[in-house]
């Protein structure tokens, strides 16, 4: 590939990272490990289609050409394997969702890192992975397949997790974690077979294109502590439903409000009461099927859209919730119990009720329910 096709294909890679990037940067969700690794994903793979271009200025010997040409080289091998190592870290924490075992991988990672670094340097003195005769031309080294083999065996090793972790990982992400694994490998294997083929980073920016359409651009819904969705995405789900909504199918919602949070948050901490709230939302979540809708509405606040459109039915999965609390409260596993109040109905097509009166028409029967318990644990005592 000549140096003027590799420079256009970089310039409009680079100004679709740029588009991603701006984009990115308006989704509420800078404290999500995930956000941060795929944003210094943009911004490597940026910075090496840059570095890509400079180490094309193949021949005049003795001008500055020289000069670019061994600065991009260097970079360019010296980094290569960061992306693949950042990708192995993005998509740990997307199937698993713990930030403190995903950061764990990071010291192996930088050690993999340092090792390419030192031969790096030591292939400026012994040409192993590449050298730069006295024309001014690229040469690969003897070591060269070491290089792209540590490259692909960070992009399979994510690849495998994956596929290994299928089962936990929503179907939707599925497909998209897979599929950021394909292009540059292909694109890999061509480098390797056909010299003078580089599309690689290119390819880099393909995947980072469907991982932004697919998944990050979904994380902008989602709630930072509990991981179920946030109220923007409510509001955007419930005007969806009532407009899907016929005289024969519509939808449910409940509002679930814990009572006495600030009581764990005071007696136990703070901590305490954000595991709290991430436990209450996984037992919420084990009750619901999976076309069933979960956000929390704020706070202690919860707000569940199951898919359906019967009271009886809706009464099942209520049952369902005071169930499973009930149980866990009896299991004595944290030193706090749940208490809540909870409101439900079915959406009535006909009463051609918007969104946010619908919403307010459950959240007051959640606070009825609430006054109600109180009087009767008022009246009990």
């Amino acid at each position: 590939m000549n140096f003027t096709k590799n420079m256009d294909i970089n310039i409009y890679s680079i100004v679709l990272l740029i588009i991603i990037f701006i984009h990115s940067l308006k989704n509420n969700e800078k404290g999500y490990l995930t956000y941060k690794l795929y944003m210094m994903l943009l911004q490597i793979t940026f910075l090496m289609l840059c570095l890509d271009i400079f180490s094309r200025f193949d021949g005049n010997p003795g001008t500055i050409y020289t000069s670019i040409n061994h600065i991009g080289n260097f970079f360019i091998f010296l980094l290569s394997p960061i992306i693949p190592s950042l990708w192995l870290l993005y998509a740990h924490a997307q199937i698993f969702h713990e930030d403190k075992k995903t950061k764990r991988l990071i010291y192996p990672l930088i050690a993999a890192n340092a090792v390419n670094a030192v031969i790096v340097v030591l292939t400026q003195f012994f040409g192993w992975y590449y050298y730069i005769d006295s024309n001014n031309i690229y040469h690969r080294g003897p070591l060269f397949l070491l290089s792209a083999s540590v490259t692909v065996v960070l992009v399979l090793s994510a690849f495998v997790m994956i596929i290994k972790n299928r089962k936990i990982i929503e179907k939707k992400y599925y497909f998209s974690l897979l599929f950021f694994a394909i292009p540059p490998s292909v694109c890999i294997i061509l480098q390797i077979i056909f010299y003078g083929t580089s599309l690689m980073l290119n390819s880099v920016v393909l995947s980072l294109l469907i991982v932004f359409l697919k998944i990050q651009n979904q994380n902008m819904y989602i709630d930072f502590l509990t991981e179920v969705y946030n109220r923007k995405k409510l509001e955007i789900y419930l005007k969806d439903k009532i407009n899907a909504s016929t005289e024969k199918k519509t939808f449910s919602v409940i509002m679930i409000d814990l009572n006495d949070f600030k009581s764990i948050n005071d007696t136990f901490g703070h901590d305490m009461g954000d595991c709290a709230l991430q436990n209450f939302s996984k037992l919420l979540k084990s009750c619901l099927g999976p076309n069933d809708f979960i956000a929390r509405f704020g706070g202690d606040e919860f707000c569940i859209v199951p898919d359906v459109s019967d009271e009886t039915a809706l009464n099942d999965i209520v049952c369902r919730i005071n169930d499973n609390i009930d149980k866990h409260n009896k299991s004595g596993d944290q030193p706090y119990q749940f208490g809540f109040g909870i409101g439900y109905a079915v959406y009535d097509y006909n009463s051609l009720m918007s969104a946010e009166e619908f919403q307010k028409h459950v959240d007051l029967l959640m606070y009825e329910n609430k006054r109600a318990s109180k009087e009767y644990k008022f009246l009990s005592f």
